[in-house]
C-alpha cells in the first residue's frame, strides 16, 4: 500500500516537474528567438541611433528606425496609468474587503470580475467612442486622440488586477491582528490602514506588479485611443507606444523594417524583464526587513 502511494507521489510529482520545466523552456525559447531575430538590425542601424534616435521612418526613400519617442510614451503612459489606477483599485479593495456590506461586496466584487473579462479591443472601442470626443471636446483640442487618453484607458483596464489580488491580500489577514488593534483603542478605519494593509503589503504589490505587467503589454485598445503616430510623447498629442509600433507594422514590413519591428519587441522584453527584476527585488527586501 505503501509503495504504490509513493509511486503515486513520485509520478505527481514527475508531472509538476515536467510542466515546471516546459513553462522555463518556452521563456527560454522566446527569449533565444526575440534575440537571435532582434540583433541583426540593432547591428545594421547601430544601437546609439536606434535607441536616442527621435525620428521613426521605416518605409520613407531613407528611411530612419529611432525608438525613442516610442520607449518614453511607453514609459509615461505606464506611469500615468499606475498613478491613476493604483489609488483607485487600493481603495476600492480596502473598501469591499473590510468595509463593505455583503451585499454590495457581492454586487462590486461582481463588476469586477465582469470588467476583466471584457476584450481589450472593446475597451479601445468604446474610448475611442466616447474617451476621444470627450477629451477632444473638453480641452478644445483639435484631436482627441492622445496620451492622456490612452493613460485612462490603460487605468482601468489594470482595475481588476489590482482590486482582486488585493481582496485576497487583505482577506488572507488574521482577523486576530484587528482583534488586537480594535482592542487596544483603534478606530476601524486606523486598524484597516496601519494593520490590514501593512500585513498585506506583499500581495497588495504582488497586484501592482500585475497592474505593470497588463498596461506595458496591452496593445490594441491603446492602439485604438492613441492616435498611433510616431510623435515624441505629449498629454495632448497623439503618440505610438512600443506594442502598437509593432503590431501596426508587421502584417506589411520586410526586410529591414521586419528586423527593425523584432528588435523593439526585444525592447519591450527586457524592459519588462527589467521592471519584473526591480519589483521583485524591492519585494523581497520589504520581506526580509
Amino acid at each position: 500500500m505503501k509503495n504504490k502511494k509513493q509511486l503515486f507521489e513520485d509520478l505527481i510529482h514527475g508531472v509538476f516537474l515536467i510542466l515546471g520545466l516546459i513553462t522555463v523552456g518556452c521563456v527560454l525559447l522566446i527569449t533565444v528567438y526575440l534575440v537571435v531575430s532582434g540583433i541583426p538590425a540593432i547591428r545594421e542601424i547601430g544601437l546609439f541611433q536606434f535607441l536616442f534616435g527621435t525620428t521613426w521612418e521605416s518605409t520613407a526613400t531613407n528611411p530612419s528606425f529611432g525608438i525613442l519617442p516610442f520607449i518614453l510614451t511607453s514609459v509615461y503612459g505606464t506611469a500615468g496609468a499606475i498613478l491613476l489606477g493604483v489609488p483607485i483599485g487600493f481603495l476600492t479593495a480596502v473598501y469591499l474587503a473590510k468595509v463593505a456590506s455583503p451585499t454590495i461586496k457581492n454586487i462590486l466584487t461582481t463588476a469586477v470580475s465582469l470588467l476583466a473579462g471584457i476584450p481589450s479591443v472593446v475597451y479601445g472601442l468604446v474610448g475611442m467612442l466616447v474617451l476621444v470626443p470627450g477629451i477632444r471636446k473638453l480641452f478644445q483640442i483639435p484631436d482627441g486622440a492622445s496620451l492622456l487618453a490612452a493613460i485612462i484607458v490603460l487605468a482601468i483596464m489594470i482595475l481588476p488586477s489590482i482590486i482582486s489580488v488585493s481582496i485576497t491580500a487583505l482577506e488572507a489577514v488574521p482577523k486576530e491582528y484587528e482583534d488586537a488593534s480594535l482592542a487596544l483603542g483603534a478606530t476601524p478605519i486606523e486598524t484597516y490602514f496601519k494593520v490590514s494593509v501593512p500585513a498585506a503589503k506583499s500581495g497588495i504589490a504582488a497586484a501592482v506588479v500585475l497592474g505593470v505587467g497588463r498596461a506595458i503589454g496591452e496593445a490594441m485598445a491603446v492602439m485604438m485611443v492613441s492616435g498611433n503616430v510616431p510623435n515624441m510623447p505629449s498629454l495632448f498629442q497623439s503618440v505610438r507606444f512600443l506594442t502598437t509600433a509593432v503590431a501596426s507594422e508587421m502584417s506589411y514590413s520586410s526586410g529591414l523594417q521586419q528586423q527593425a519591428l523584432f528588435s523593439i519587441a526585444l525592447v519591450l522584453f527586457l524592459f519588462i524583464m527589467l521592471i519584473n527584476a526591480t519589483l521583485n527585488f524591492f519585494l523581497k527586501r520589504s520581506k526580509e526587513g
